[in-house]
């Protein structure tokens, strides 16, 4: 009766890296505590991240796209192994704002899985995906087209490699 259910990390795409990155998370918190700015918090954790053997990148830059025209240009706080999104928030509670924010850079980006991170009173943690299958129509497909240029070809190609067995991997394929 007083079971907690046990999930298996199969379920989650990169379940494996997104745990290790919030046990990463957790060790940051309990080292730094509450009351600092985001950016103390994603060094830390970028620093935490490298040395339990993750590769981060900070500040990927992220445009947004409407009708083939940028229309703005945001930064996603980390990328993990290039594959995951991190948003760091250093805030009281996290709102539904946080997780739309968040959602917008998965939509764009061919990125499908991030994790929103905050360094508040209580830490805490929420994982939110979208399927590249998904992203295949309309003027997500122009946003993909445009910010694949931002991606180095190495990375590109990578991200090809590790996806390639879906259909939406194609349309961020960059020859060079």
């Amino acid at each position: 009766m007083g079971k907690k259910p046990v999930y298996s990390t199969l379920l989650y795409k990169h379940s494996d890296l997104t745990e290790q990155i919030l046990s990463s998370f957790y060790a940051v918190y309990s080292a730094l505590g509450y009351g600092f700015l985001e950016n103390v918090y994603a060094r830390a954790l970028m620093i935490e991240l490298k040395r339990r053997g993750m590769e981060a990148n900070n500040q990927f830059p992220i445009n947004v796209y409407y009708l083939g025209q940028q229309i703005g240009e945001y930064y996603a706080d980390l990328i993990v192994n290039d594959l995951v999104i991190l948003e760091i928030k250093a805030v009281k509670n996290l709102v539904d704002e946080h997780e739309a924010q968040l959602l917008n850079y998965l939509k764009v980006t061919p990125y499908e899985v991030g994790l929103l991170l905050n360094f508040g009173p209580k830490p805490e943690t929420k994982r939110r995906s979208f399927d590249n299958a998904r992203k295949e129509g309309g003027l997500l497909r122009t946003n993909l087209r445009q910010n694949r240029t931002l991606m180095n070809a190495e990375n590109a190609d990578s991200f090809y490699q590790r996806n390639q067995r879906s259909s939406a991997s194609k349309i961020f394929h960059i020859r060079q």
